[in-house]
């Protein structure tokens, strides 16, 4: 299959890039690592009058760790960001979500940022922008914004960008050391998008617990963050781990689909739940 005929544009700054946002409007769709955009092209599911290639703009190639944030460009690959051993290190979930993310040639061309942005409800990493608290920086020829994460994903494959704007980078902030994380989730095949999956986050100090918070992604139309903070009263060893996980899925309401029903799947998340729950409970 083959899409339809565009014009192809290949930007070598920021500027330029915007500037053919700008003039082009709807009929332009930025083109990054192409995993996501491609198919859909290829299946005439999307037909753009113009493609916007962002790769020669080696500012957005950039990865930056500081104390308080990982700030990931719009064209940093999956397989670059997963390596990165202090990324991992500042913020142990998206190593730990990358692993997931389809196959090793998806990962080695794909973008994290692109993959935020598609917004698909099945995929890790708008998760984890969720639960780590995340933000989107977006830019356009009037100026740049942050999207926070529980503000960006509104729908489907549907996010607030606004009409001319282009993602720059998205930053994820740095947990304290106590934080501790886990990602899981159950897919028909491995590689394949998650037909249910659990993010998990815990700062646990001297065995106490002072927040948790759970992202659950393909169980819903978007990312679905819980706080589960008030459930962790007394020491984190003395706990039922499976009530916590009872309450963390109670309001969930995923729905029918050719790949599974609605009761499975908020029978994986309970499950994902609860083991992801009992992994950070053993961590020292």
């Amino acid at each position: 299959m083959k899409p339809s005929r565009f014009t192809y544009h290949r930007p070598t700054s920021v500027e330029q890039a915007l500037g053919l946002l700008d003039e082009l409007g709807p009929h332009a769709k930025v083109l990054a690592g192409g995993q996501s955009l491609i198919p859909i092209m290829n299946m005439r599911l999307a037909a753009p009058e113009h493609i916007i290639d962002i790769n020669r703009i080696h500012e957005l190639t950039k990865i930056t760790i500081d104390d308080d944030k990982v700030v990931v460009g719009a064209l940093v690959r999956h397989a670059d960001l997963q390596s990165d051993s202090g990324v991992a290190a500042a913020v142990p979930v998206i190593a730990q979500a990358l692993g997931l993310v389809a196959h090793p040639a998806i990962r080695n061309r794909g973008t994290t940022v692109g993959s935020i942005v598609h917004a698909d409800p099945s995929a890790e990493m708008p998760a984890v922008l969720a639960l780590t608290g995340g933000t989107l920086q977006v830019a356009s020829v009037t100026g740049q914004r942050d999207i926070a994460a529980d503000e960006l994903f509104i729908g489907p494959l549907e996010t607030s960008m606004r009409p001319g704007e282009m993602a720059i980078s998205a930053t994820f902030p740095v947990g304290p050391a106590s934080v501790r994380t886990t990602i899981t989730e159950v897919s028909r095949r491995h590689g394949d998008y998650a037909l249910a999956g659990v993010a998990l986050r815990l700062d646990v100090e001297n065995g106490d617990v002072r927040s948790a918070a759970v992202a659950y992604f393909a169980l819903a139309s978007v990312p679905v963050l819980v706080d589960l903070t008030d459930q962790f009263v007394g020491p984190l060893s003395g706990l039922d781990l499976q009530a916590v996980a009872d309450v963390a899925v109670a309001g969930l309401e995923p729905e029918d689909d050719i790949h599974a029903t609605a009761a499975y799947r908020l029978q994986l998340a309970r499950t994902l739940t609860y083991r992801a729950l009992c992994q950070l409970a053993e961590q020292e």
